[in-house]
């Protein structure tokens, strides 16, 4: 996907502009979907792409949203920025940074953790799913499908 970063300016706000096109990071605890507990879908900010689902969020105590597994939509590189070794977070679509994967997330469900941005996220609420145009995901939050 060849990117307009003048669109992308115009489109994104400062913040989302930095995290998904720059590689940054915003403030921990202090961003959208930290504290975010309602049902529904997490898309990708810049192309729509649905990435993770409110069952797989849980709350890792770092200060950003962060979900045991994608649904779909992820790719990682390994990132050696910062003096870290970490392993980096991207949109397979967009390639924008999400953020960074860990092996300490709970181990019943896999033990990583997806130590995301909300800024490189949309939040679409459950009910909101059939009118944003993700009515195919509905059954991700049907109790019998999990």
């Amino acid at each position: 996907m060849k990117k307009d970063k003048k669109a992308l300016k115009q489109k994104l706000s400062p913040m989302q502009y930095h995290v998904t096109q720059e590689d940054g990071t915003e403030p921990p605890f202090d961003n959208e979907y930290h504290d975010e507990t309602r049902e529904g879908l997490y898309v990708d900010v810049v192309s729509g792409e649905p990435l993770f689902t409110s069952h797989d969020k849980f709350d890792a105590g770092c200060g950003w949203p962060s979900f045991t597994k994608p649904i779909a939509g992820v790719k990682t590189t390994f990132d050696t920025r910062y003096g870290m070794r970490r392993t980096e977070v991207r949109s397979e679509q967009s390639d924008s940074h999400l953020g960074h994967v860990f092996d300490d997330g709970p181990k019943e469900a896999g033990g990583l953790r997806y130590c995301i941005n909300s800024a490189a996220l949309r939040f679409i609420p459950l009910d909101a799913l059939e009118k944003e145009g993700y009515g195919e995901y509905v059954n991700l939050f049907d109790k019998d499908e999990r």
